[in-house]
């Protein structure tokens, strides 16, 4: 078999239209390579492998190495920036600012922005993103946006993150429909997760999506946390093993304890390899996990919001009543 057929046959992803608003990809590989094939031509070509699932095709040792180191879950202050503000609209606010700040640095410095949406009342936030002056200044056509973690049910299901982010953002601003990817919801939790994976993997390719020099994950722009009274961020709850999770980009999880039970879910590896983060906290309901996040007592059981960082900055955009236990 010749170089430029491999790299043909391992680079080969195929674009599946589902609706006006939003793509889907699965990978196409159609037959087994040998494996000595495989790492010769890595070998002489330096080749990454574009695979979905490390249990179909061998990663190479590298990217192994890269992602023992990223899975590491320890999380320091010492890039987290607290922003408190009188109340939440004061808090919508200066959230918009912050990210149209942002989007407008790395349009400038990379030609796009990438950005991941959580579910919840962070969408409720983010409105006023939609109004002036940021829907007529924002560069929408060089946004891409993704999702840190979704529910696999329909995409007009009230569980559904996307259409919850569609109803209160999407649908309001001028951001091409072909970058904005939400999941399969065709496929089981496994398979979408497999799907979304490929999907990133095609926007690193691409040069859309931004890998991270210090652990070889994906890098992108910015990631919006929400968290949950558990203190779970995306998918990832406390005392899950998925937790733990340093190989894959995306993984599922079929026991959610908050339903419904199907999800997939970025992984902290991926998390922690954003440029930003930032994360939306209001009510009285978030300030004891608020609290013990920032308190100087540490235990050995870290909740999931713990463990987040981020290799520029990570903010936690707060209300007085998210903060009143600090």
């Amino acid at each position: 078999m010749g170089s430029s057929s491999l790299a043909t046959n391992l680079r080969t992803f195929s674009i599946q239209h589902q609706s006006s608003s939003n793509l889907s990809f699965s990978s196409s590989i159609q037959r087994l390579i040998p494996i000595r094939i495989i790492s010769s031509f890595l070998r002489s070509n330096k080749v990454n492998l574009i695979s979905t699932s490390s249990s179909r095709i061998q990663r190479p040792a590298k990217w192994k190495l890269q992602s023992s180191m990223a899975g590491t879950v320890k999380s320091s202050k010492e890039h987290h920036k607290k922003e408190i503000f009188e109340n939440e609209e004061l808090l919508s606010i200066s959230l918009a600012k912050y990210i149209a700040d942002l989007s407008e640095k790395f349009v400038k410095e990379r030609g796009s922005f990438t950005v991941t949406l959580s579910g919840g009342s962070l969408i409720k936030s983010l409105r006023k993103l939609a109004e002036a002056p940021y829907v007529d200044s924002i560069d929408w056509a060089k946004w891409h946006v993704l999702w840190l973690d979704e529910r696999v049910v329909p995409k007009d299901h009230a569980d559904s993150n996307y259409k919850l982010a569609y109803d209160g953002l999407l649908s309001k601003v001028p951001i091409p429909p072909g970058q904005v990817y939400a999941i399969n919801d065709a496929l089981s939790a496994e398979g979408a997760a497999d799907d979304y994976e490929t999907c990133l993997k095609h926007l690193v390719n691409t040069g859309i999506l931004a890998v991270s020099a210090a652990s070889g994950f994906p890098k992108f722009d910015l990631q919006l946390l929400g968290m949950g009274p558990d203190g779970h961020v995306a998918s990832l709850f406390p005392g899950h093993p998925l937790l733990y999770e340093k190989e894959r980009w995306v993984t599922f999880i079929k026991d959610s304890p908050k339903p419904p039970p199907e999800r997939i879910t970025l992984t902290f590896p991926v998390i922690n390899s954003s440029a930003y983060n930032a994360i939306v906290l209001v009510g009285a309901g978030k300030s004891a996990i608020v609290a013990k996040a920032w308190g100087k007592d540490k235990s050995s059981d870290l909740l999931p919001v713990e463990m987040v960082t981020a290799e520029d900055e990570f903010t936690w955009f707060m209300d007085k009543e998210a903060a009143s236990k600090l």
